[in-house]
C-alpha cells in the first residue's frame, strides 16, 4: 500500500469534524415584558435548554449580572426594575462566557460538575477543564459566613462596581449593592432588602 492510499485511509478513519457554523450556539433572543416596576423574561426555559443548563442557575446568574432582585418561576423569571432586551442579551452573553464556553477550544460542548466542593466546567470536545469564575467569589467568603438581616447595619468593604454604578461588597454568601459607595471604600451599610444571596443597602 503506497503512502497516499495509507493517508486517505487514515483520514477516512478520523471522526467527522463539525463545522464552525454547526458548533455555534443557537440561543433564542430574550423575550422581555415590562410589567410596572418589573421586567419579565418570558422564554428563560428555552434559553436554558439551548445552553443545556438548569433554568434556575441561568436565572441566578442573570439576576447577579443585572444587579437586581428577581423571582424564578419555572420557564419564566421576573426582575425588579426596567430592563431592555439588550440588557438581557449582555447578561446571557456573560453567562455563556462564564458557564458554557470552553476557554481552550471555544466550543460550547461542556458540562458543569462539582468536584471536591468546587464548581468545574469540563469540555467534552477537547478535555480541558477549569473552575468557573463564580467559585472564586464563593471561596473568598468562607471566612465570613454570618447571615445578613434586614434593617441591620454592617461595615463592608466595597470591592467592585455594579452595572448601574452601585458599590458592590461581599459578606458570607451575600453580594451587597450599596448606591453611592465607591470601590476601595469601607462603608457602613444598612440592609434594606434581601433576595436570595443578593442584598440591597444604603450608605449610612
Amino acid at each position: 500500500m503506497d503512502y497516499e492510499s495509507s493517508l486517505d485511509r487514515a483520514i477516512d478513519s478520523l471522526p467527522e469534524r463539525t463545522t464552525g457554523e454547526d458548533s455555534r450556539l443557537r440561543v433564542p433572543d430574550p423575550a422581555g415584558e415590562t410589567d410596572g416596576a418589573f421586567t419579565r423574561l418570558t422564554n428563560l426555559g428555552a434559553i436554558a435548554d439551548a445552553l443545556s443548563r438548569d433554568p434556575e442557575h441561568v436565572h441566578r446568574a442573570i439576576q447577579r449580572e443585572l444587579g437586581t432582585a428577581g423571582q424564578f418561576d419555572g420557564d419564566r423569571a421576573r426582575y425588579n426594575g426596567s430592563f431592555s432586551v439588550a440588557d438581557f442579551d449582555t447578561a446571557i452573553e456573560s453567562y455563556i462566557e462564564e458557564f458554557v464556553l470552553c476557554s481552550e477550544c471555544g466550543l460550547p460542548d461542556t458540562r458543569l460538575t462539582t468536584e471536591d466542593g468546587v464548581d468545574m466546567l469540563r469540555c467534552t470536545a477537547c478535555g480541558a477543564f477549569r473552575p468557573v469564575q463564580k467559585q472564586k467569589r464563593q471561596t473568598s467568603t468562607q471566612t465570613a459566613p454570618n447571615a445578613l438581616e434586614e434593617g441591620k447595619t454592617y461595615e463592608v468593604e466595597i470591592t467592585g462596581t455594579g452595572r448601574k454604578g452601585d458599590g458592590v461588597a461581599e459578606r458570607g454568601k451575600y453580594t451587597i449593592f450599596v448606591p453611592g459607595a465607591r470601590e476601595g471604600e469601607t462603608v457602613t451599610a444598612k440592609i434594606e432588602n434581601i433576595s436570595g444571596s443578593l442584598a440591597f443597602a444604603r450608605k449610612v
